[in-house]
């Protein structure tokens, strides 16, 4: 089948480009147009129009400089060029590459007859004139690189300005909500001990509901003060000996009256221990239970969830798969970007604000390794088909020396 004869229209203006579009539809030909240089370029090399028809005055780059970048492209080389404008000058747009110039206002009765002589092999050439047109054309983009490289310059060094604040910001709001939890935090759980006078069944449920939802606030501001310390540098990992199974067996016992709550059932395969490592325990058990609570937040009520550890050459590698919806393979190289979530909308299902998995591939990281997510779990656990997400930990069983505390 016979390919439509296709024409890419480079042109802000919508007035133009619905009367570009009328004329040659009329006439059989498909219009696509592109609102700028840098889209008509990107269409041209895509779509290899058979004709390009080129405003001179449009943003980003102007037509000029898209003549010069698709007469530089193999793909485009050949494809005829047209300016067509009420500014240009008819010249400098022969001298840079076009094949035609059609002066603006078109004539409406006469615009389809010369674009389809352009299509049938009508060529105008430069006059004398053209190889210095030619020249100071050049010497006008030059000075327009110039100009985009300073600007590009200054607004990166605001970006490093900006993504600076960003972290103090972050850390600083985090210090202010830390201090005044620390005492709350106390004065509950004298109160729940009844440290401070017995209390009623009623009154008893209502502050261990306060304080499960205090210690979930809490982790929150303690990863948000991991994460802005580990991009900023200022935050320090204790390393020293510790059982890294010890460390996942903690890490679960921690998350098991929560699974028991939601309905989840953990399956395990540990091997036996120990299994000494080098690096900072604390840490890397928040780390763990972080994987774990994910797993446990994404499966389903009555689903399962599956945990595996298994010593590898320089490493121990955490495996944790769930029963979940499993994670779109386009995002995958996001989940660990701190603040990035696969669903980040106020409605969506999961809570969470992007922290866990970003600070879980910095403390894995910190300790030698380095963590991955995969779509859709693959490998059985204890024998259990899980066919949600997985994610991979590992840590090195000795941290390296330039993590190690002096």
């Amino acid at each position: 089948m016979t390919r439509p004869t296709t024409i890419l229209h480079i042109e802000d203006d919508p007035a133009n480009r619905l009367l570009v579009r009328k004329l040659l539809a009329a006439e059989g030909m498909q219009v696509v147009d592109a609102e700028t240089g840098l889209e008509g370029v990107r269409k041209a090399l895509e779509l290899r129009p058979h004709l390009v028809l080129i405003d001179l005055n449009i943003p980003d780059l102007d037509g000029y400089e898209v003549a010069l970048r698709l007469r530089s492209d193999p793909a485009t080389a050949s494809t005829p060029l047209v300016a067509i404008t009420a500014e240009g000058d008819r010249d400098t747009s022969l001298a840079v590459g076009c094949d035609g110039f059609i002066q603006k206002p078109i004539q409406a009765r006469k615009f389809a007859d010369e674009v389809r002589s352009y299509l049938q092999g009508r060529r105008e050439r430069p006059t004398a004139q053209g190889d210095g047109r030619l020249r100071a054309q050049s010497e006008k983009i030059v000075r327009h690189l110039e100009e985009k490289v300073a600007e590009l310059v200054t607004a990166n060094e605001r970006l490093r300005q900006m993504d600076k604040l960003r972290k103090e910001f972050y850390r600083n709001v985090s210090h202010e909500l830390a201090t005044p939890l620390t005492p709350i935090v106390g004065y509950l759980s004298m109160l729940i001990n009844e440290e401070l006078g017995p209390l009623g069944k009623a009154q008893l449920k209502a502050l261990r509901a306060t304080d499960d939802c205090t210690r979930r606030l809490r982790g929150l501001i303690d990863n948000l003060l991991d994460v802005t310390g580990l991009e900023t540098g200022k935050i320090r990992f204790v390393h020293k000996d510790y059982d890294f199974l010890d460390t996942v067996r903690r890490a679960i016992a921690s998350l098991a009256d929560k699974m028991a709550d939601q309905g989840v059932e953990l399956v395990e395969e540990l091997p036996r221990g120990p299994l000494p490592a080098y690096g900072d325990a604390d840490r890397v058990g928040r780390a763990v239970a972080q994987i774990l609570d994910n797993a446990c937040k994404f499966t389903p009520r009555g689903g399962q969830a599956g945990v595996r550890v298994r010593n590898v050459p320089g490493h121990y590698e955490l495996y944790v798969a769930d029963a979940g919806p499993g994670i779109p393979e386009e995002e995958i190289e996001h989940v660990f970007e701190a603040f990035v979530q696969v669903d980040g909308s106020t409605t969506r299902q999961f809570g969470g604000v992007g922290l866990g998995l970003a600070l879980v591939r910095r403390v894995a990281q910190a300790q030698g390794g380095d963590c991955k997510a995969v779509a859709r779990a693959g490998e059985p656990i204890a024998g259990a088909q899980l066919s949600g997400a997985g994610v991979y930990m590992m840590v090195a069983h000795r941290a390296p020396e330039e993590m190690r505390t002096p």
